[in-house]
C-alpha cells in the first residue's frame, strides 16, 4: 500500500486573505508538505512587471528582427504591396504592447475589479482614444490646487 504525505497544512496562496488583498502582493508559500519545494517562491508586484515588460521587449525585438529579414524597414509602403504587411503586423504588435503597458498603470489606480476590465475593453478596442479618456477622467478628478502629477500614484476607490 502506498502512503501519501500529510498535506493538512497545506493552504493555497489565494486562501489566504493576505494573498486575496491584492493580487500584487507576495504570494505566501504553500505550508505543511509543499513548503519544502516552494521555500523561496516570493512573486512580488515588481517581479510580475519584470516579467512581462521583459516578455513585451523579447516579442517585439524578435519580430522586428524577422520582418527586417522579410523586408527592410526603408521600402516599407503601407499596405500597398504584398510583403508589407510584415511591418504592418509589426506597427500593430507595437501599438498593443503600447496599451497594455498603460493598461497596467490602470490596473494599478483602479481598485474595483469592474473598473478594470471595463478600461481593458475600452483601452484594448479604441486604442488612444481610450487611454486619453483615462487620462482625462484622472485630471478632471483633481481639486484645483492639486498638480497633475497627483495622477500618477494616486489609487482611485
Amino acid at each position: 500500500m502506498i502512503s501519501l504525505p500529510d498535506c493538512s497544512g497545506f493552504v493555497p496562496f489565494c486562501a489566504t486573505p493576505a494573498a486575496r488583498k491584492n493580487i500584487f502582493e507576495p504570494f505566501n508559500p504553500p505550508r505543511g508538505a509543499g513548503a519544502i519545494a516552494a521555500k523561496s517562491v516570493h512573486m512580488t508586484a515588481k517581479n510580475l512587471l519584470k516579467i512581462l515588460f521583459c516578455c513585451i521587449f523579447i516579442v517585439l525585438a524578435v519580430y522586428n528582427l524577422w520582418a527586417g529579414t522579410r523586408q527592410p524597414l526603408l521600402q516599407w509602403g503601407g499596405l500597398t504591396i504584398g510583403p508589407d504587411r510584415y511591418w504592418t503586423i509589426a506597427a500593430f504588435m507595437d501599438a498593443y504592447c503600447g496599451f497594455l503597458t498603460f493598461y497596467v498603470w490602470v490596473f494599478y489606480k483602479e481598485a474595483r475589479w469592474t473598473k478594470r476590465i471595463l478600461w481593458f475593453a475600452a483601452i484594448m478596442l479604441l486604442g488612444n482614444i481610450g487611454t486619453s479618456a483615462y487620462v482625462l477622467l484622472q485630471l478632471l478628478r483633481l481639486a484645483p490646487e492639486q498638480q497633475a502629477s497627483g495622477i500618477l500614484s494616486a489609487r482611485n476607490d
